[in-house]
């Protein structure tokens, strides 16, 4: 049997066992055609471990931070099972049971990621029209427990920066002005204005594999942030001998990478000086907690943490907000009893007293 393809291709279809079957197909192909709906037999037969190189490549928006796991979930997790498998094999059941088996095996994250990889795989899929419909849609996936956030005081953070030592001005500047740790390596010494007290940040020098690839900050937003008087002199003293072009917080060999394991500074002081067992990013948090304290509003921690929105900053530190709660109730409270709002002192009716 013959037919023309959407594009005006010819195109021979053969193997059928009676005429009626190849009238069949040709009465089918063309209501396909006339809905929108054809699939060319060739694009069907596309496996997933052709696609998939192919729409790795096409990530160019992705950091090198963030496109690195995204390569690792498609080669540990994702080709292994599904590269031989042609599209149109693809079945909804089937992708439902890999990530069950997946999730008995690794954290919500990495089954996430994984299946997220191979659902924008089908996605391209579905646009080339490839397929019809995407089969990983509608599975489910495990949901990810948030971790609890840790929030140091000020005597605690003093006291980890006691403990770091020389490296007591970048605990103060995590804890203080909310940078993520790769936004504090990558600090220059003309990325500060001490009279103005603003830190720019302008750079994020994040490790990546065993390199450290130096990038616009998250969001690709540069921003300004404030600094506490105090850790004013603390940077002052750290910019003593250092050009304009030096880094602020150097490590051997250039930036200084994230602590690893139980043997860095950081876990060190915080063994040293007796805070509760925290992470370099546990700072960044501390910084929105003290600032909440202090009174500064949502808007401004926002902008101090570089986030996208308030309404993200409120998402993210919503139980730094529960003590609202009860001054929502004691306001409420206060101006009814203010107003003498008639109902609170109505007589009971005698079918009440009764």
């Amino acid at each position: 049997m013959r037919y023309r393809t959407p594009d005006k291709r010819s195109t021979d279809k053969g193997g059928f066992a009676r005429v009626k079957d190849a009238k069949d197909f040709a009465a089918t192909v063309e209501v396909s055609m006339i809905r929108g709906e054809y699939v060319a037999p060739a694009d069907a037969r596309a496996t997933i471990g052709q696609l998939g190189p192919r729409w790795l490549g096409r990530q160019t928006h992705l950091k090198p931070s963030a496109l690195r796991p995204v390569e690792i979930a498609w080669r540990v997790h994702v080709a292994p099972r599904w590269s031989a498998v042609a599209v149109s094999d693809v079945r909804h059941t089937d992708v439902q049971q890999w990530v069950s088996d997946l999730s008995a095996k690794r954290g919500a994250t990495t089954v996430i990621r994984a299946f997220g990889v191979l659902a924008a795989i089908l996605d391209d899929a579905v646009s080339d029209r490839r397929t019809l419909t995407n089969p990983a849609r509608g599975v489910k996936v495990p949901r990810k427990v948030k971790a609890e956030h840790r929030y140091l005081t000020h005597q605690q953070v003093a006291d980890l920066a006691a403990a770091a030592g020389v490296n007591g001005p970048m605990v103060l500047v995590l804890a203080y002005c909310g940078l993520r740790w790769g936004e504090a390596a990558g600090l220059r010494v003309r990325d500060l204005d001490l009279l103005r007290r603003r830190i720019s940040v302008v750079q994020n020098a994040v490790e990546v594999g065993s390199q450290v690839i130096v990038g616009t900050p998250k969001n690709h937003k540069r921003r300004t942030v404030p600094v506490p008087a105090f850790v004013v002199d603390h940077l002052a003293r750290r910019c003593e001998g250092k050009d304009r072009e030096d880094l602020l917080f150097p490590g051997p060999g250039g930036f200084m990478r994230p602590p690893r394991g139980t043997g860095g500074w950081f876990a060190n002081a915080v063994a040293r000086s007796g805070v509760p067992r925290i992470t370099p990013h546990s700072l960044r948090h501390t910084a929105a907690s003290l600032g909440v304290s202090s009174g500064a509003s949502v808007k401004s921690i926002q902008r101090m943490l570089g986030h996208a929105s308030a309404a993200m900053t409120l998402d993210v530190y919503a139980d730094l907000f529960d003590d609202d709660l009860d001054a929502v109730g004691v306001a409420l409270d206060h101006a009814a009893t203010s107003s003498s709002v008639g109902f609170l002192w109505v007589k009971p009716t005698k079918a009440r007293d009764a």
